[in-house]
């Protein structure tokens, strides 16, 4: 077995590997990395959300948030975690089963070298930050109510089959799909989610005449750095162990946000006379989310490239997206986390190559047969979430409604919607 297809059975889905004796090494390091994926929501997510909206709309990001984090919790107890990682019989293709309340996980029980109690939770935390990603899509517009009925349905009717079909045994896992820490199950579900909503909602009130500038950069600037630390839990915690993976998913990271934060800078610098704090952070955005499905398998030469790359190609994605099609994707989901996660899942085909400084590709498979997994593991997600997310929001729309009244609108969604103030000055 080549190095390439060890790493797609044993990192990110312990589940498969042989029983091995609990490592308190492996163990302490995927209790780190829990706390740091759910450090990236809340505070980081939020935080950078928050700042990139109007100062009359910053408390319903950050309720929006920290109440996804919860419903998300508890979606994952019910029977979330079963969905996503349990044997599905005659449709483990497609969805697993089982675990409701997590009966099956008991104290004593492990997956892989961890006790399965933390694997449950490093999985819950990729399960909250995703339906999260996608507030920026239809920020300072959407019923709270909307917002906790659609996130509910989404994450069941879509992120629980997508990620069984690539973590927990499905068929892209089958076709030796390499998504190591959420290419396609986090950033193309949550961008091709996020443009969906922007398109079915509507653009904002004023949107694109009016100008709508971030109210809090330095909010912003701080929850960027958050998600930066945190993303370390994000990739380097998906090798589910302390171990050389670990060590090279975080060295990559590293250099690929690196590479996009400077590259994004640079086409500002040069495109408009200064380097702007708003570019610098968001390209750094799009290195970690480009660099995400590749992180296990290519080195730091094929990191750095990814970021470039992804600084360059989903700055002018957002450009396209806000000036030429006038889609008001307000913080720009699509663009840099859909973008990143198509490119980055696409790229990782390439830069697995060992002559590249990857880790190789699988016994039979080619740089034109990965591209072409990948490529398929892309279409199917995007397919399945562009479709599921249209009809959910129709069910929305039908049983709570979707957008809020114009004047609500306008007013404010912190005081129409939760009667708060963000700031009393």
């Amino acid at each position: 077995m080549s190095r390439c297809l060890s790493a797609c059975v044993l990192l990110g889905m312990p589940q498969f590997a042989a029983a091995a004796t609990l490592d308190s090494g492996d163990s302490a390091w995927l209790l780190t990395s829990t706390a740091l994926v759910l450090f990236m929501t809340l505070p980081g997510l939020a935080l950078f959300y928050g700042g990139l909206v109007r100062s009359k709309n910053v408390l319903s990001v950050l309720i929006q948030c920290f109440a996804l984090c919860c419903v998300m919790s508890l979606l994952w107890l019910l029977g979330g975690y079963g969905l996503a990682f349990g044997d599905g019989g005659a449709l483990n293709a497609f969805v697993g089963s089982g675990n409701v309340l997590l009966s099956g996980v008991t104290r004593d029980a492990t997956s892989g070298t961890i006790p399965e109690t933390v694997f449950v939770m490093f999985q819950m935390t990729f399960a909250i930050i995703t339906p999260a990603l996608i507030v920026g899509g239809f920020a300072e517009r959407m019923k709270f109510s909307a917002v906790l009925l659609f996130s509910t349905l989404w994450l069941i009717v879509v992120y629980l089959p997508v990620c069984h079909w690539v973590w927990g045994g499905g068929w892209l896992a089958d076709m030796g799909l390499l998504d190591f820490a959420g290419g396609t199950v986090v950033h193309v579900n949550a961008g091709v989610a996020a443009i969906v909503t922007a398109l079915v909602i509507g653009n904002r009130r004023g949107f694109p005449q009016t100008a709508m500038p971030p109210h809090n950069l330095t909010m912003t600037v701080t929850g960027a750095s958050m998600l930066w630390v945190g993303w370390f839990g994000f990739n380097a915690g998906s090798a589910v162990a302390a171990n050389h993976d670990a060590g090279m998913a975080m060295l990559v990271t590293h250099v690929s946000a690196a590479a996009g934060s400077l590259a994004w800078m640079g086409i500002e610098w040069f495109k408009h006379g200064k380097p702007s704090v708003l570019g610098i952070v968001t390209g750094m955005v799009a290195g970690l989310g480009t660099i995400t499905p590749a992180s296990g398998y290519v080195g730091p030469a094929g990191a750095l490239a990814i970021g470039i790359t992804a600084g360059i190609v989903c700055y002018f994605a957002t450009q396209l997206c806000k000036r030429t099609l006038l889609i008001d994707d307000s913080l720009d989901v699509f663009p840099v986390h859909g973008v990143g996660g198509i490119l980055g899942t696409l790229l990782a085909g390439v830069f697995v190559s060992e002559s590249l400084g990857g880790i190789g590709y699988a016994d039979g498979a080619t740089m034109g047969s990965q591209l072409l997994t990948q490529a398929v593991g892309v279409i199917a997600t995007a397919v399945w979430c562009g479709v599921a997310t249209w009809l959910l929001l129709k069910v929305t729309q039908a049983v709570v409604g979707l957008r809020v009244a114009p004047e609500r609108e306008t007013e404010g969604l912190d005081i129409g919607e939760h009667d708060e103030r963000g700031y009393i000055l």
